[in-house]
This record gives C-alpha cells, structure tokens and sequence, in this order.
C-alpha cells in the first residue's frame, strides 16, 4: 500500500487481536503512527519488547489524544467505561470502532459517551485463536476473513464508514455491514454456542468419575481435541459475551436443546434413517464452509504460522 490509510491508529488493549491487528497494520502500511494502550504495565512492557508500536501508555486518554482511528481491543464488558474515560480526549473526526463478538450492549454502552463530531462504528473481525496476551497474535490472522461493521445511526458518516472498511480490507479482510442486534442473532450461533458447547463438554469430561483424566487427555485425538480448542479460549472475554448477548444465545440454546433430544431420541430408538439424514446434511455444511474460504482440510485447522 502506497500512502498510509491513516496517520495515527490507537489501540486500547495489547492481547491476540490487538497485537495482530499492530503487526499487520506495519506490515500493509495502513497507517504510520501506532500508539498502544494496556493497563497490564507487564502487556505493554512485552508489546515494547516486540515492538509492535511506536508509542506506549498506560492511560487511554492520552492515547486516544490525537488519534484518527482508535480501536477497542478489549473484552466487550468494559467497552462503555473506557469510552467514558477517553471521551474528551478523541479529537473531531476520530473514528471510535471496537473488535468485540457482541454488538448491541457495545452500542448501548459505547454511544452515551461519544462526543460530537466522533464518529463511532462498531465493528467484529471474525477472526481468532485461542491464544491470548501480545505474542499471540500474527500479521495474517485476518487475511481473507470476514470484518462485520454495524453502524448503529442511519445517518451515520459514510466517509467514515468506507474509511474504515479499507482499514481492514487493507488487513486482508472482507468487510460486510451489519445492523447489531441481526449481527448478535447470526454469531450467537455460529460463534456463541459452539463455544458453549466446547466449554461444557470440557466441564462434563473433567467432572466424570469412571473416565480418569489421563485417559481424557491420551484418546483426545479421537474428536474430544477439537473441542479443547474451542474450550481454551479466554474466560475473561467469553464470560462477557454471554454476559452482553444473553437473549439471542439463550434463543439458540433453546433450539439447540430441542434438536439435542431429537437427536437422543433417534439413538435411544435406533433410528438409523434420522441419523443417516442427519449427519449427511450436517457433512454438507462442512464442505460448503471450506468450499467458501473460511476452513481448510489441513491438519490442526492449518493454523500453524511464523511469529512475526
């Protein structure tokens, strides 16, 4: 990329996305100035250490001071607090966005606290690992994957809107729009609950009394693994996003549930036709996610890469 997309990003918080978010913004040449904020003083010492910014503080208003482009890299809980506390800081036509999994409660606490002349776009790259802290990200964690943008006023900025879809465009990413609360109902499902599922299946393995723990743990290759990932995930951040979209994941829990005991149903009967229909559809669904760029058949999902 030739010339910058923006002079100085601010970033408020340092862990897997934040710091790939940094790492790729060098190495696409989105912007020229990085200012990176955490109130771990031992994340900003480590981001120091990789270099992954140009400046580093400890207070998000004099970070957010002079930046065009500040972005949340937070868990969604303290989304409204920070915001408040940087305020009056954003200078008249900064653009505020965030990176959270939820949408509508962000909005809700985020907006009270932005100052005229803001312009505030909420926005959920769909991309991640379980991995956490300033060495866990990677500059190409959001190449050819989804950003979804909800501005949430119907006036909102379009200037600001575009400017920010070619940020992460320039990221690698593709940038779809979204209103919040649709945006909440879609990823309760296809990031909410099997993240609940993981986690609880986990929890039912690690409570078992007939089934030891090293057993657990020597046959995990068999499918139990593949949850784990999942299950590994930062508690901080997935405890506030069951938190901020109760409604749409308890709605996709309910029908989780109903389809669980049909399916209990079909095993307890020996309903072989249910259960044949049911996993050849399923299996369509895979190949359709990886015919669509968004998994790939490699070993261990293909996410080994370089630390850059």
């Amino acid at each position: 990329m030739s010339e910058p997309l923006f002079e100085r990003l601010t970033l408020i918080g340092i862990g897997l996305i934040g710091s790939s978010i940094a790492r790729a913004a060098k190495v696409r040449g989105v912007v020229r100035h990085i200012t990176i904020c955490d109130e771990s003083a031992v994340h900003l010492a480590r981001a120091e250490e990789l270099e992954l910014g140009d400046r580093y503080c400890g207070d998000t208003g004099e970070a957010a001071e002079g930046a065009d482009l500040v972005l949340l890299c937070t868990p969604v809980g303290v989304s409204g607090a920070l915001t408040k506390r940087m305020g009056a800081f954003l200078k008249p036509g900064a653009i505020l966005s965030d990176v959270g999994s939820t949408k509508a409660t962000v909005v809700g606490e985020v907006r009270p606290h932005v100052p005229e002349g803001v312009h505030f776009i909420a926005g959920h790259p769909l991309a991640g690992t379980e991995q956490s802290g300033p060495d866990a990200g990677f500059s190409s964690l959001f190449e050819s994957r989804w950003c979804i943008l909800t501005p949430d006023q119907p006036d909102a900025d379009a200037a600001a809107i575009a400017a920010l879809s070619r940020f992460w465009e320039g990221l690698g990413s593709t940038v779809d729009i979204m209103d919040p609360d649709h945006h909440d109902r879609v990823l309760a499902i296809v990031s909410h609950l099997p993240h609940l599922i993981a986690y609880n299946i986990v929890g039912t393995a690690d409570d078992l009394e007939t089934v030891t723990k090293s057993e657990v743990i020597k046959y995990s290759a068999s499918g139990f693994r593949d949850f784990t990932r999942l299950a590994a995930s930062d508690p901080t951040m997935w405890r506030d996003v069951c938190l901020h979209n109760k409604d749409a994941i308890l709605e996709m829990l309910g029908r989780f549930s109903e389809d669980l005991a049909a399916l209990q149903r079909a095993v307890r009967w020996g309903d072989g036709d249910q259960l044949f229909d049911l996993f050849t559809r399923t299996r369509g669904i895979r190949r359709s996610i990886i015919e669509a760029g968004q998994e790939t058949d490699e070993p261990d999902f293909g996410r080994h890469h370089p630390k850059d």
